[in-house]
């Protein structure tokens, strides 16, 4: 039952770290392992609540599994629910939480909580993904500098 959670100090606002993450549809362009990501519905759920269903393509090397979540997109909390509906996986939940610190910065948690079905595929996937974990943070911060500047040191 792998789980992987890592809280980061970010010198970017909370909403700018939230709109980045809920951005979902770029995440192909910067996100380890991330090969491809199609949004399949989006419905506003009013008060600054969007619920997204999403198939989301893993690659690595000869490796390709896609897998459906349902994201919920929670501005007024600054929080981000993925819930796993189809794949690999026999179970995935992730999280993500952004809480201002000033201005221009915030701290950004990530959690995730996942099991493959197949003992095979954890074995072939499982180091790997735990490696991509530990960078998706670097990955998001690194994009974050892109899309808003550097942030004054």
């Amino acid at each position: 039952m792998p789980q992987f959670s890592s809280t980061r100090r970010v010198r970017h606002a909370a909403t700018e770290m939230f709109d980045l993450v809920a951005d979902v549809e770029k995440y192909p362009q910067f996100v380890p392992l991330c090969g491809a990501l199609k949004v399949k519905s989006r419905t506003p759920k009013g008060e600054g609540v969007e619920v997204l269903v999403a198939d989301m393509t893993v690659s690595f090397k000869l490796l390709r599994e896609t897998f459906t979540s349902r994201v919920t997109l929670d501005r007024p909390r600054l929080q981000i629910l993925v819930e796993y509906l189809d794949g690999p996986f026999s179970r995935l939940q992730n999280r993500w939480s952004f809480r201002a610190d000033g201005e221009h910065a915030c701290d950004v948690e990530f959690f995730i909580d996942y099991e493959f079905r197949s003992r095979t595929l954890a074995v072939l996937m499982g180091a790997m993904f735990d490696t991509a974990f530990r960078r998706f943070a670097d990955a998001f911060e690194k994009r974050a500098d892109e899309v808003y500047g550097q942030p004054a040191r």
